[in-house]
């Protein structure tokens, strides 16, 4: 596949104005021109997160290949009852770069056709929509099934297909959204059999790229001392939401029988909880071990991810279950061995020397924190930028740019 990008100008006596931005893409002898994106789905001024953080990176990608891109997020995701964390929207500055209208209202009936209509009027080429929940079906499908007849080419990105907590009626909604889609990619292999098992949409697999706008790492000294962690020891980290079915209780335990003093280690855990706050803060306060663990359980803001990861030397992810996880794209940028559990697609990106993949119990937990303690860093070294490679934005851009050709 080649790609070749063009710009056009008007041209007046007082200004030169840009008014289009073509990108032809070649496969084969065959080419298409696109010139509009737009990506429905979570950014500013909802908070940073796995979410918005894809969206707002991926359509810095594909304006940097050409595209004019349009991001169209929510004033309202979800009714305060239903958001498990302490609030849903950013603190800092809108990002200047991007063009994001907040538009969609998660439980109008009303509002899914008005913005049905703007995005119709849009005469986008492709519109690119974040599917993660069966809750966001009814309005996610009634916009598209309205703006598609402009008409559009609707790509769906599928976090997930099944929900980790799944709940009645999980599968109708989102054989609902579904029927508004013409293609849709998925960034792991669970994800995609769980989609097959649905429906006949063309679907691609394509794993999740590598999160490379958090800055680079800082000096492990320099990031202890910036979180008030104690210098010279080994650091766990368990990093982002917290949540029943990542694990973290099965974790805990691991890490006691691992005897942290004598092996002169801490863990680290960095995320709000979005669950089970009570029973874990108990727990870690009736640990005999409690002054290894250290808690930063609140809502991780994009300028602080880079001195939590600087400051670790393995990332932990011992969840029960799980697609994919934003975890690993941020271990790989900052360079930092993983342990995972042997569930969904966590292990495709964990090959031998990049680190260690165990089941999701406590004995096997605690055996891979002894390897870890034991990882042979050199080697990984070397490693990690080769993998690094293969996990480029540009290899999403060419999948859902390629469903022109359907």
């Amino acid at each position: 596949m080649a790609v070749a990008c063009e710009r056009f100008f008007i041209h007046t006596e007082t200004t030169n104005v840009e008014i289009r931005c073509l990108v032809s893409i070649f496969v084969g002898d065959k080419a298409i021109v696109l010139s509009k994106i737009i990506i429905i789905g979570s950014a500013y001024p909802l908070r940073g997160g796995g979410l918005t953080t894809y969206n707002e990176r991926l359509a810095r990608e594909l304006i940097k290949e050409g595209d004019q891109v349009k991001i169209y997020t929510f004033s309202l995701q979800y009714p305060d009852f239903l958001f498990p964390g302490k609030t849903q929207y950013a603190q800092g500055p809108p990002p200047e770069d991007l063009d994001i209208v907040v538009r969609i209202n998660s439980i109008n009936p009303i509002n899914w056709i008005k913005v049905g209509k703007e995005i119709k009027n849009e005469k986008a080429d492709i519109i690119l929509v974040r599917y993660w929940l069966p809750f966001m079906a009814p309005s996610l499908g009634t916009i598209l099934n309205i703006a598609k007849k402009a008409p559009s080419k609707v790509i769906a990105i599928t976090d997930n297909v099944i929900p980790h907590e799944r709940r009645p009626g999980d599968t109708l909604l989102t054989k609902y959204f579904l029927k508004a889609v013409d293609a849709c990619i998925c960034m792991s292999e669970s994800v995609l059999a769980d989609l097959k098992n649905l429906t006949k949409l063309p679907s691609k697999l394509v794993t999740h790229p590598l999160y490379d706008n958090f800055g680079v790492k800082h000096e492990k000294s320099e990031a202890l001392r910036k979180l008030g962690l104690p210098e010279g020891k080994f650091v766990f980290l368990f990093f982002g939401f917290i949540r029943k079915y990542k694990g973290l209780e099965l974790l805990i335990e691991a890490f006691e029988r691992l005897d942290p003093v004598s092996n002169n280690c801490i863990l680290l855990i960095a995320g709000e909880y979005y669950a089970g706050e009570k029973e874990l803060s108990q727990k870690i306060a009736q640990s005999r071990f409690k002054d290894q663990i250290y808690e930063h359980t609140h809502f991780i803001e994009d300028e602080e991810v880079g001195w939590y990861f600087s400051a670790s030397d393995a990332v932990v992810q011992p969840y029960l279950h799980a697609t994919q996880s934003g975890v690993t794209p941020l271990a790989y940028h900052f360079e930092i061995p993983m342990m995972v559990t042997n569930v969904g697609a966590l292990p495709e990106m964990v090959p031998q020397d990049i680190g260690i993949v165990t089941e999701p119990t406590v004995d096997d937990i605690l055996e891979g924190l002894k390897k870890m303690l034991q990882f042979d860093k050199q080697t990984f070294n070397k490693r990690i930028k080769e993998e690094k490679s293969k996990y480029d934005w540009s290899r999403m851009t060419a999948a859902i740019k390629s469903f022109l050709l359907i």
